[in-house]
């Protein structure tokens, strides 16, 4: 069998970002995927809404592929974190829409360009802000993991619901009792690690 194709193969990556992190809406009601589960306010749908922001801008404008969706939460007056939650207005489906809506103007951008086209990140600093398509691929595979491991954490703060997709929850097949026990044995082996560990100094 051929390898794959570096293109392709990040573009799969990012793909099955972007579907673990919408999943993690699935089935919730509306206040549940709104309400701050973290003292910082980490929500779901803010998660969706941010991610579908900041991807439409690494593969839009920084290749010079703007879009025409308005993005007011990032206009140069508007409030911190405006990207990170969802105002009343702002609709559950209207978020997820733009997130479709990005997912067709990035994959135009990925599929039009060369790994080695180069960009410009408008919003980063002027000495490194000249980028690949293939830098922008790996932030973004990276970045829309990172928030759907935010998700993955959230979502088991509100219903229990916990797994990294519909199809394999890649978790060990065991029922609730084993998982309160493997809970309570984590639980002992912190006081135990306490009580014997030395003051905790400076990171080396």
């Amino acid at each position: 069998m051929p390898p794959p194709e570096p293109k392709a193969e990040l573009h799969r990556y990012l793909q099955a970002a972007r579907e673990a992190l919408l999943w993690k809406l699935d089935g919730l009601p509306e206040y549940d995927v709104r309400r701050p589960l973290t003292p910082t306010g980490t929500n779901l749908l803010g998660l969706v809404k941010h991610v579908a922001s900041v991807e439409l801008g690494y593969f839009g404008e920084t290749f010079g592929r703007p879009s025409d969706e308005p993005l007011p939460w990032f206009a140069a007056d508007a409030e911190p974190n405006a990207d990170m939650w969802a105002t009343a207005e702002q609709s559950r489906a209207d978020v997820v829409a733009l997130y479709h809506r990005v997912w067709v103007h990035s994959d135009a951008t990925i599929a039009a360009l060369d790994l080695e086209a180069v960009g410009h990140v408008p919003w980063w600093p002027a000495e490194r802000n000249e980028v690949t398509l293939h830098r922008m691929l790996v932030h973004m595979v990276a970045e829309t993991n990172r928030h759907a491991g935010h998700a993955d954490i959230v979502r088991e703060l509100i219903d229990g619901k916990v797994g990294l997709r519909a199809d394999n929850d890649n978790l060990p097949p065991v029922d609730e009792a084993w998982w309160a026990d493997y809970r309570d044995r984590l639980e002992r082996a912190a006081h135990q690690a306490t009580q014997s560990a030395p003051a905790p100094g400076p990171q080396e």
